[in-house]
């Protein structure tokens, strides 16, 4: 009995011992663990700051207080709003946004882009810079902590902002351009049709004239046959010319005159059945809307007639809310996605540049075929 208890005390023993050392490397990991979280906290690049519910700063890791030009020693204890002031905290009305503890900051849901997370900082010489970051809670002894990553996007946003007015001035360029060039268009329209059109049809005259005077040579009636045919096809190719540059049924019969051109001559070349569905009354717009409105059925008529291989196009502009609606709808073999915003798709490329500077909108659909849906508002002063 003596030699089982001794050997059961040894066993316990051993047990202990093996508990012991479990615990103790157990407890040494947690501690390297915790070391090297707080060498990766200190040494992170991105600003972190922890936050009771009451917006008291808990701890913050060298890059924060380096990004509010202050000490770490200065931030810890201090309200966050010495630092992200609540005024300057954005405000959405987005029901999926929602305030995390007593801090006042909003964040998003999940699956919400970065930029979302956005509010501005203030440093301690009184600049306000944006920042953006996540926000992330635990529970700690019945209440919780509040742990923010922050970064400092103030040169992206310089450079956003930068872009931005690029792109502005670029629309602003080409509706400029667009502009300059229906003019160049009309005035050239206009010469031709005035000026060379009417010479052209004086010369037709004058040889009229001369052929009722009648001749004896058969190689002279002959000549003036064939002058009287060739200046026919130049009145001819003259309209047609000058018809491109500039539709006179545009200026002569207003916009819904010059779509019913458009439709019936479409028809006529392409042999495609075209409708036009909407009110002439609806269609009395100014010189810039009118122009713009035209060329863009132009450019998709174009496009159909090159592409499309359809049977038939549906033409509808109607008013609602204030705009324009126009849909342009063929049943051909559409077009592919990748293709729409391909930098050689100059005739998409035109007529997306119409629409954006009238501020309207323009969707593109393929849907058994390829569908056109613009929006573009219109002025108050417009009759309804």
């Amino acid at each position: 009995m003596s030699r089982i208890r001794s050997f059961l005390l040894l066993a316990a023993a051993a047990t202990a011992v093996r508990l012991s050392w479990r615990m103790g490397w157990q407890c040494a990991r947690a501690a390297a663990v915790t070391k090297r979280s707080r060498g990766i906290i200190q040494h992170a690049s991105d600003a972190i700051i922890s936050t009771d519910e009451q917006q008291h700063i808990l701890q913050v890791n060298p890059a924060a207080a380096s990004m509010f030009d202050t000490t770490m020693h200065a931030m810890q204890g201090a309200s966050l709003a010495h630092y992200i002031p609540r005024d300057q905290r954005q405000q959405h009305g987005n029901s999926s946004v929602q305030y995390f503890g007593a801090t006042g900051i909003r964040m998003r849901m999940k699956g919400r882009r970065t930029g979302d997370y956005a509010v501005t900082g203030l440093k301690a010489n009184g600049q306000h810079f944006p920042l953006e970051g996540t926000i992330s809670s635990l529970a700690e002894n019945g209440s919780r902590i509040y742990t923010i990553i922050l970064r400092d996007v103030t040169e992206r946003k310089q450079v956003q902002e930068q872009l931005e007015q690029s792109y502005s001035q670029l629309r602003e360029l080409s509706a400029a351009l667009q502009t300059i060039r229906e003019e160049e268009r009309k005035h050239i329209a206009r010469e031709l049709h005035d000026d060379l059109g009417q010479l052209l049809a004086t010369l037709r005259g004058d040889l009229a004239l001369l052929q009722r005077q009648g001749s004896s040579n058969a190689a002279a009636r002959k000549l003036q046959k064939g002058m009287d045919e060739l200046l026919m096809s130049a009145i001819t190719s003259l309209r047609r010319i000058a018809g491109n540059l500039r539709p006179r049924a545009l200026d002569e019969g207003g916009l819904y005159f010059a779509l019913e051109s458009l439709r019936h001559e479409f028809e006529a070349r392409n042999n495609i059945a075209c409708t036009l569905d909407a009110n002439e009354e609806e269609l009395i717009l100014d010189d810039a809307y009118s122009t713009a409105i035209f060329r863009i059925a132009q450019e998709a008529l174009t496009n159909i007639t090159r592409h499309a291989e359809a049977h038939k196009v549906a033409l509808s502009l109607y008013r609602k809310d204030g705009a324009l609606h126009i849909t342009i709808h063929d049943d051909g073999r559409g077009i592919a996605e990748k293709d729409m915003d391909k930098a050689t798709s100059f005739g998409l490329i035109g007529m997306r540049e119409r629409v954006w500077a009238l501020h309207g909108d323009i969707a593109i659909a393929s849907d058994g075929g390829t569908r056109i849906m613009i929006r573009l508002p219109l002025p108050p002063s417009e009759p309804a």
